[in-house]
């Protein structure tokens, strides 16, 4: 349901669940004085290291280092995000997790019409896997036993069949009660433009149902059975379906292993099913499109490596190039993305086939690390024995190194090129410097600020005292935000008129959500703050700065705060009546609630800017 969890809710759950209870189900536990030790399931050990306290209800091991509560437990070994493991914690102790605004009439109507879709979804995923039983699918069981399925695998997959009819689907759901209209609006049926007559999406198709993460269908992909065009068919976008989040076998992968530790992206439905009938239970699919930033972000939650598998054509080596444009940005400390290329004319499914599971995986180990990938693609086509090829080979890879994260990759990389090119690395550094942004330096505290807070603006010896320090990007948003993460009380300080906070950049729009988060579930924890981002870039770089000690003196961070605001708040003024007119409608047509200070300065601003 919409709204945030309320933090008194999140204490009041971790009271009433045992860590040891929770961890005991996952791992071999045995008891050890007052503690509980085993073998750590984060790292791989042959003496354990591990331990749970039910005193404290908090898990530590003195290898890796990995710890805390029950619900970063479930979070980091069941791989859920924050709500999902405080929903599964709520269902052990049999209560509804209550959430913030969830009385919006809106929000529970959103809900509701969610909850409607999904039910209608496994409605029909039911009735396709009944009639996949039926005589009329005769061709289809010949078709799944020719490719070499077996029962086990097509239940794994709960794949089934769409008899040809042109609705038989839409007469089993209207028997059900469910209106033509919303089988029209979560895609199985399909309305004809002109006569308005309505009819199956999907008929004479093998049908593969898409699961989320928590194995609820969301939409279907149907293979054809005869000649017909396409070959393959997906559901459309609908309120629950979206083909650039969803990634096809996920679900089924996580089912298969807690411990997965990498994925492959493969192209197709029945690479994914082939690939797991011979025990590779690793593979995921995109549904039809290029791999996505959020597709990324699903997978990085779940392993620390990725694998892209491509033909190797010309298509297949422009395809990745373009997943290497979106999986750089991705590329934090400890992530890896591999490339594999097949040989001309296979396809995972055949090549598996062909080769068997353990010659299949051989490839996927052998796999070019991306570093490799992007020096070989860069060099492509090109005589290196020449200065200017040289340099377009230089500049295609600095661009490419110039859209990773801060970290010891890109230091790699970079150095990387220096030895590849014979040109010093602080040339390349230089240049990557020039097109950095460039920050406007802020006035610090205003005097009468660091005069309330103690400092002496013209004392030598408080003179470092009194600065606002800098977090590593320099960017004055940072700054509120390395605050925020570590003192989530601040929030209460801010102004409810938020105009001053302008994502303009990735630390003030990730500043933006940290202040719309920790108002609305009212959390004064850092450690959950950072639970509700784990597992994506955004939750890495909160990580970060939590781990940056902030010098600040705790009883000066109030004053620091409120001063940040204040030269925000300043810039603002000094903008153009356009500019702020364009920047108030923006925030209005986005859905934004525009406070009365806001909506009375909107007025005068269109006013002004008319005449």
């Amino acid at each position: 349901m919409a709204g945030q969890i309320p933090q008194s809710f999140i204490d009041d759950l971790l009271a009433r669940v045992d860590v040891v209870e929770i961890v005991g189900e996952r791992v071999k536990l045995k008891k050890s004085g007052r503690n509980h030790s085993g073998l750590c399931p984060f790292h791989q050990e042959k003496s354990p290291s591990f331990t749970v306290s039910a005193d404290k209800q908090f898990y530590h091991c003195f290898g890796c280092g990995a710890h805390g509560n029950a619900l970063r437990f479930l979070m980091e070994y069941d791989k859920l995000r924050f709500p999902e493991a405080i929903e599964q914690l709520a269902s052990r102790v049999g209560v509804e997790v209550p959430r913030e605004g969830a009385d919006d009439p809106r929000a529970q109507a959103r809900e509701r019409k969610r909850k409607e879709g999904v039910n209608l979804l496994e409605m029909s995923a039911s009735f396709f896997r009944e009639r996949l039983k039926m005589p009329e699918a005769q061709m289809a069981r010949e078709y799944l036993e020719r490719r070499g399925l077996s029962p086990e695998v097509q239940k794994t997959f709960g794949i089934g069949y769409a008899p040809g009819q042109w609705e038989a689907l839409k007469q089993h759901l209207t028997g059900q009660g469910v209106a033509e209209a919303v089988q029209v609006e979560y895609g199985l049926l399909v309305q004809h433009e002109e006569s308005g007559r309505t009819y199956d999406r999907f008929r004479d198709r093998v049908v593969f149902p898409i699961r989320d993460i928590r194995g609820r269908t969301l939409g279907f992909g149907g293979r054809v059975l005869g000649d017909a065009k396409p070959k393959y068919l997906n559901s459309p976008e609908t309120p629950v379906f979206h083909k650039g989040r969803e990634l096809y076998g996920l679900y089924e992968a996580r089912q298969a292993s807690h411990r997965l530790e990498r994925l492959l992206i493969v192209e197709g439905y029945m690479d994914v099913v082939a690939l797991a009938q011979f025990g590779i239970r690793n593979a995921v699919a995109t549904l039809g499109t290029a791999t996505t930033e959020d597709h990324l972000q699903r997978l990085f939650r779940v392993v620390g490596e990725v694998v892209f598998c491509f033909d190797g054509d010309n298509a297949g080596r422009q395809a990745a190039a373009r997943a290497l444009e979106t999986v750089l940005p991705q590329m934090i400390d400890g992530r890896q993305a591999r490339f594999l290329f097949l040989p001309d004319g296979e396809d995972p499914d055949t090549l598996v086939r062909k080769e068997g599971a353990e010659a299949f995986e051989d490839r996927v180990t052998c796999a070019s690390p991306l570093s490799e990938f992007l020096f070989d693609h860069a060099a492509q086509g090109r005589d290196l024995s020449q200065v200017e090829a040289r340099e377009r080979y230089a500049s295609q890879i600095l661009a490419a190194i110039e859209k990773l994260p801060e970290g010891m990759l890109k230091s790699l990389m970079l150095s990387e090129l220096s030895r590849r090119t014979g040109v010093e690395q602080s040339r390349f550094e230089a240049l990557m410097a020039r097109h950095a942004p460039v920050v406007e330096e802020p006035p610090l505290m205003p005097p009468e600020v660091m005069s309330e807070a103690g400092f002496d603006e013209d004392s030598p010896s408080s003179s470092n005292a009194g600065r606002p320090r800098r977090a590593a990007s320099s960017g004055l948003m940072t700054r509120v935000l390395h605050l925020l993460v570590h003192e989530p009380r601040l929030a209460e300080r801010l102004p409810e008129d938020d105009g001053w906070c302008q994502a303009v950049d990735d630390d003030s729009r990730l500043c933006c959500d940290v202040i719309a988060l920790l108002r609305a579930g009212g959390y004064t924890s850092a450690q959950v703050l950072l639970m509700h981002f784990h597992g994506s870039q955004d939750g890495e770089r909160l990580a970060t700065l939590a781990r940056r000690e902030l010098l600040i003196p705790p009883a000066s961070r109030g004053a620091e705060l409120d001063g940040l605001i204040e030269y925000f708040r300043r810039r603002q003024r000094q903008r153009s009546p356009e500019e702020e007119l364009e920047s108030l409608l923006e925030k209005d047509r986005s859905g934004e609630r525009l406070s009365s200070e806001e909506k009375l300065r909107l007025v005068t601003l269109l006013n002004e800017v008319r005449g």
